[in-house]
Order: structure tokens, then sequence, then C-alpha cells
């Protein structure tokens, strides 16, 4: 309900923004017949009143999560027959919107979660068609920065099976982000309910983020992405800039603490407890086949994997961060986000998109036959 202190023209403008919450001060003017100038007053009136935080014009009542990650094109080949280096295969070759952030961003929006990306693109025809589609697909960018360097590109090559031969990219414009051409978000990402941290993005804007939330409700979700940016990511892990979880499998595991760990109950949980006293509340390991286990200080949950027929790995990790993500979003528990995370990733890898466009969709009729199934 809105407060009884509102004008009616501040709540013609919340009555739109929650219809069509894209809407810009431009267009709420042209909507209502008046100028931009009398918008830009009742804006700030809502701001102060709090019904509305951030330039975003996000309604207060609304959960939303912010990831800052990358952002890229990614090209995937994939041979049709058995792969074989040092010469030509015959493939199928396709280009879509990527980037291990973005993924995640446009997995939560496709389940239905709001959510904004943080980024950065070049100031190229690239980075607009990007922007374009992933804005279609429900994410809002209009925090992504313009980088003097070309929009991000991945390129995977796969074999017939769709598994991942060999994966090149160039993230220069994600290399490149500084937290001065990301300050104007410092009021999204501390007011979000979730904030997601993509390890590809440089440590600086990491240790940036991590501090911003530290003394905010939101909770942290760190994507190590791999073993390397996992290593660079460990230093800022401290109990004074507290994590809520972080998503490793066994190998990033280890280089989140400093040392191999084995691919076994006891050395996981020990890992665990150390990353427990450097503030991370939950550690979700992925442990490939063999599904997940989800360990916070008080005991830990094993989650198996859900059986898919494989199209394509490429998105898959980004996919069970996604599902997990809109899962916290949507008030689930810890364990039963993690849940979501893996019915996320069985679907994404049985179709030929690193993102399914139809993602909401397919978890929906797939989670109503699996709660009926456990009926």
């Amino acid at each position: 309900m809105l407060s009884m202190s509102l004008s009616p023209r501040e709540r013609e403008i919340l009555a739109l923004l929650q219809a069509q919450p894209m809407l810009d001060a431009a267009g709420l003017a042209r909507s209502l017949g008046t100028t931009k100038g009398a918008i830009a007053v009742a804006l700030s009136s809502l701001s102060q009143k709090g019904e509305i935080v951030g330039r975003g014009y996000i309604l207060r009542a609304e959960p939303w999560a912010v990831v800052v990650g990358g952002a890229a094109w990614d090209v995937k080949a994939r041979s049709l027959a058995a792969a074989r280096l040092h010469t030509s295969n015959p493939s199928q070759i396709s280009r879509t919107p990527g980037g291990v952030g973005r993924n995640i961003a446009e997995g939560i929006a496709r389940l239905g979660g709001r959510v904004h990306l943080v980024a950065a693109v070049g100031a190229d025809s690239a980075g607009q068609e990007l922007l374009a589609l992933t804005a279609e697909a429900g994410v809002y960018v209009d925090q992504v920065a313009r980088s003097p360097h070309p929009t991000g590109s991945y390129l995977a090559a796969l074999d017939a099976d769709g598994e991942l031969v060999i994966g090149l990219s160039d993230f220069a414009a994600t290399d490149a982000m500084e937290v001065v051409s990301l300050s104007r978000a410092q009021e999204l990402i501390s007011r979000a309910d979730v904030v997601v941290v993509d390890g590809n993005i440089p440590v600086a804007v990491a240790e940036w983020v991590l501090a911003l939330v530290a003394n905010a409700d939101a909770r942290v979700v760190v994507e190590p992405v791999s073993v390397a940016k996992a290593a660079r990511i460990a230093p800022l892990l401290v109990p004074e800039r507290p994590v809520f979880a972080v998503t490793p499998n066994v190998d990033e595991l280890g280089s989140l603490v400093g040392h191999d760990v084995a691919d076994t109950d006891a050395d996981i949980a020990a890992a665990a407890a150390e990353l427990h006293e450097r503030g991370v509340q939950q550690v979700w390991v992925s442990r490939g086949m063999a599904g997940s286990v989800l360990i916070s200080a008080s005991g830990s949950v094993a989650i198996p994997a859900v059986p898919a027929e494989v199209a394509d790995v490429t998105g898959a990790g980004d996919a069970m961060t996604a599902g997990f993500v809109s899962g916290l979003l949507a008030g689930e528990d810890p364990a039963e986000a993690a849940r979501h995370g893996h019915l996320a990733a069985a679907l994404t890898v049985a179709s030929s998109h690193t993102v399914r466009p139809d993602l909401g969709v397919a978890f929906s009729a797939a989670f109503a036959t699996t709660q009926g199934a456990t009926l």
C-alpha cells in the first residue's frame, strides 16, 4: 500500500514504474503529459520518502540482485566429428551473448528475478548489440560502463559430444574496469538483496564491492570462475568483509584456502571450515557428476546432481549460480536454492544455448515434475 503522504502525481509515477520498470524520466514525462523537470522534482521527493532507491528508480519493496562481472560475446565451434588438434575440423559455429557475470545475470532474469548488471563493454557496435540483447532478456543494463577497449569475446572449441576442447578469451574491457567508472552504481549495490561477484573482475573492483556491502544487508555470492581467478580473490576473504557464499569446485576451493584439497568429504569440510573462519557463511562446492555439498558452520548438506543428456556444457556453472541466486531472491533457504541451481544447470547443458531462452518455462515445468515425484 502506498504511503498517505504521497501526492497524486507521485502515486501516478509509482504506478507507471511498477508496470514499466525501464521507463526513464523522459518516458515518464511523455506518459504523464508533463515535463522532465516536473518528473525530476517528483522523483527526488519519492527518493527522499524512501519509495524508490537510486538512479534506476527501483521500487522499495521489490528484492533485486546485482551482478558485478564480465560481459562478452561467446563464439562456439562444435566439431561435427571427434575433434583433431593441429588441423581443420568441420564444425557448427555460433555467436551468442556471454561473459560469466552477464550469463549469471541473464539466468536470474530468465528465472524471474530482478537483476542489474554492473560490467564494462566497448564503445563499439558489438557492445551496443550485446547490451540490447541482454536488456531484451530482462536484465537492467543502465549501470554498464563503456570502455575504450573492444567488447570482450570468448572462443570455445567443443568436441562432437559437447565437451570443451579449448577456450580462448579476450576480456580487456573487463580487465580494465575501475572503481571510478562504476561509482554511480554504489547505491544500487549497497541496497541490493544479493550481490554476485564474478571472479573475472579486477581485484580492486571486487575489494570495493565487498567493502561497500560489508555493513549492508546484502548477501554476497562470490563465483571464483577458475583456479587462477580464485587465487586472486582469496586474500579478499576476511572477517571484516563477510561473504554469504562462495561457489567453487574442488580445485578452486584449494586455491581459495591456499593448499591442495582432495575430493573427499573430510578434506572439503576442513577447507570449508577455514573459509568459515574468514567470514564465509556458506561454502557450496561443486563435485561434478557427484553433485555438490553445501557447508555452513552448523553442518553440511549433500545435494545430488540432476541427470541430463548433455548437448553443450558451456554455461552450466553460470546457470548453477543463477539458479542459486534466484532461489535466494525467492526466499528459499540456501540448500533449496542450491537445488534450484542444479536443476537450472541440468536444463542448460541439455540445450545448445549458453543461457536457455526458455529457462524459466523449462525450470517451472521440471520443478513441478520433480515436486510431484516427491509427493
